[in-house]
């Protein structure tokens, strides 16, 4: 089925997702808060959310979104000022509006150049997510449906903040072991946190959990990683912001995911350490001792 869809977002992340829906053969049309030709929106059939998750409030407001249009978040984060995840903010912004999720293992660069991509997408039912996956699929860009739209919300929202740790240990000069502890214990915390607040175990197992996690956790296209490494190698916090090439989602989402933690009494130490280095400029080297000096427990418990 051919639809009419609005991308609101012309960043990196919004060009491609526009390239993918204009290659499955939909309508496209983007909107930025600069200006559009469209100021109603009644018209089409979805509006995919590909813009910074600290602005997600402001322009679905700005969007006055149609109650039957669905709307399509491709951010990854969760909101600073109210602790809510995207599809939360969005609730709150547009309540008789849809709200599904898109996130995976995915560069824009790789996704524009037509690389092969596998991402998932979450709604309310799998009907919808299915339908949606379906539209949306390119040979090269595989699109799997979930019902588990808040699982998706949190491997995406927390693999930024464990990718600064692996860049940070990697900037450090850790090594190749360091990182894949690193990450697997920091996957272990995902899965706690997520287990905590509902989120499906096979959804933080697939491509918007441990795969995600595995692609930000190892590579410098990463913003996230590229960030934590130059605060292993001296940065401060605020040099690596300035040099970042675009928004580094984990460095907002750290504190609130830190809060949510003790909040929910959810053993997370990497993202404590991470939230103490970012928020409270804690030295790297303090918070890595204080880590490996953690007691030794039972692996899996």
């Amino acid at each position: 089925m051919k639809r009419r869809i609005v991308v609101a977002g012309n960043g990196a992340w919004g060009q491609a997702l526009a390239h993918v829906a204009n290659e499955a053969g939909h309508k496209v049309v983007t909107w930025t808060r600069q200006g559009s030709d469209y100021t109603s929106f009644a018209n089409f059939d979805a509006i995919i959310l590909a813009v910074p998750a600290q602005s997600l409030r402001e322009v679905v407001t700005a969007l006055k979104p149609p109650k039957h249009v669905p709307l399509i978040i491709a951010a990854k984060g969760i909101e600073q000022q109210s602790a809510l995840f995207m599809n939360e903010v969005v609730k709150e912004v547009a309540p008789d509006s849809k709200s599904y999720v898109l996130s995976g293992p995915s560069f824009a660069a790789d996704v524009l150049k037509g690389l092969p991509t596998a991402v998932t997408l979450a709604a309310p039912t799998q009907p919808e997510a299915s339908a949606w996956a379906n539209d949306l699929t390119l040979p090269t860009f595989r699109v799997y449906g979930s019902d588990d739209v808040l699982g998706v919300e949190i491997g995406g929202a927390l693999k930024n903040v464990l990718a600064i740790a692996c860049g940070i240990s990697d900037g450090r000069g850790l090594g190749d072991s360091a990182r894949a502890a690193l990450t697997t214990r920091g996957f272990a915390e995902l899965m706690r946190f997520g287990k905590k607040l509902g989120a499906k175990p096979e959804t933080l197992t697939g491509l918007s959990g441990l795969g995600d996690l595995l692609l930000t956790c190892s590579s410098k296209q990463s913003r996230n990683y590229s960030f934590g490494f130059g605060i292993g190698r001296g940065l401060t916090v605020r040099e690596g912001l300035a040099l970042a090439r675009g928004v580094v989602e984990g460095a907002h989402t750290v504190k609130v995911a830190h809060m949510l933690s003790l909040s929910h009494g959810v053993d997370m130490p990497i993202v404590s350490a991470v939230s103490a280095i970012v928020v409270r400029g804690m030295d790297p080297e303090q918070e890595i001792a204080r880590l490996l000096a953690r007691p030794v427990r039972e692996e899996i418990r």
